[in-house]
């Protein structure tokens, strides 16, 4: 069922503030801060995910587990937003054949610097890990000096609104991953000229004074829909003037309501029933006019399927005993 939820505001998370934004029998959705960890096994990490919730739900913390809970997905420490996790073993199993099946929808806000001139567009760089010296926790796109095992990457970004952020020229944008590369979103964004606003390690470099007091990335909107339930959820939009002062839009272009209601129409994809093959894109988002059609099918390798098994069997399935 879905919760309310106040939006995040400007202040640095606790262990008391954790957000819940859906809530059933065996899962949990919540509006994780920016700047927490998920979990961590080092004693210097004082603030994790992973201590809000036994903070706050003790009775559902599983002692079978690593760190208590299952973890349907990641986050970036920096980034905010929808986070699901699975109550039990046999929940955890069935978000895992959604992410396993690509049929799980994800949406992100951000701000990124400039004003974006396309209402709408799909970004198809593909992204590898970045081996070159200082820079080998990062990404990079094909074609970069050492950039290694690049992988077909497509996200779709649909303009909000153009404004100001302190002054400089910023558009808040509406992100849909199709594929699931790591830091996708924000080396894609920097790609194009607009990285996202805070980010550090994408971003334009500039004085530490200048830096924002986050990464301006959050995400909005997930659905997963497993056998036996629907888990969706849709945040609260942190980009708005009445929590930052230091944003002011001034252009609208497309409104978040509209596109709210496409998310949630959209259908699901069914591989079993002629829909969407794994990896394949969901449903695009529309922008203003007439929507472009949809980009061609990506097809998965075994190394890639191979690849999405093993991370998230890390995440969500425990060996059997």
């Amino acid at each position: 069922m879905y919760l309310p939820c106040i939006a995040a505001t400007m202040e640095p998370g606790s262990v008391e503030n954790l957000c819940v934004v859906y809530r059933s029998r065996d899962f949990l959705v919540v509006n994780k801060h920016w700047d927490v960890r998920i979990d961590s096994k080092s004693w210097w990490e004082t603030l994790t995910l992973q201590k809000q919730l036994r903070h706050r739900f003790p009775e559902l913390a599983d002692p079978d587990t690593c760190y208590g809970f299952r973890f349907c997905h990641q986050l970036d420490f920096s980034t905010s937003g929808a986070l699901c996790v699975a109550l039990n073993k046999a929940a955890a199993g069935s978000a895992y054949r959604c992410f396993k099946d690509r049929r799980v929808t994800k949406a992100y806000l951000a701000l990124v610097r400039g004003h974006v001139q396309e209402s709408r567009m799909t970004i198809s760089y593909a992204i590898g890990k970045n081996s070159t010296e200082g820079r080998t926790h990062t990404m990079c796109i094909e074609g970069t000096q050492g950039c290694e095992n690049p992988k077909p990457s497509l996200t779709e970004l649909v303009v909000l609104e153009h404004g100001l952020y302190a002054g400089d020229p910023v558009s808040k944008v509406l992100l849909q991953p199709l594929t699931g590369r790591t830091h996708q979103l924000r080396v894609h964004c920097s790609t194009l000229g607009h990285p996202i606003v805070g980010d550090q390690t994408y971003g334009q470099a500039s004085n530490q004074e200048d830096q924002p007091f986050r990464m301006m990335l959050h995400a909005f909107y997930l659905r997963i829909p497993t056998c036996t339930e629907c888990v969706e959820a849709c945040t609260p939009d942190p980009f708005v003037p009445t929590l930052d002062a230091c944003w002011s839009p001034h252009t609208l272009v497309q409104p978040l309501d509209e596109l709210v209601q496409v998310l949630r129409a959209a259908p699901d994809p069914d591989p079993t029933e002629g829909g969407p093959r794994p990896c394949s894109p969901s449903t695009p988002l529309p922008g203003p006019g007439r929507p472009p059609p949809p980009p061609a099918k990506l097809p998965e390798t075994e190394a890639q399927r191979a690849s999405c098994l093993k991370w998230l069997s890390e995440w969500t399935l425990e060996p059997d005993n």
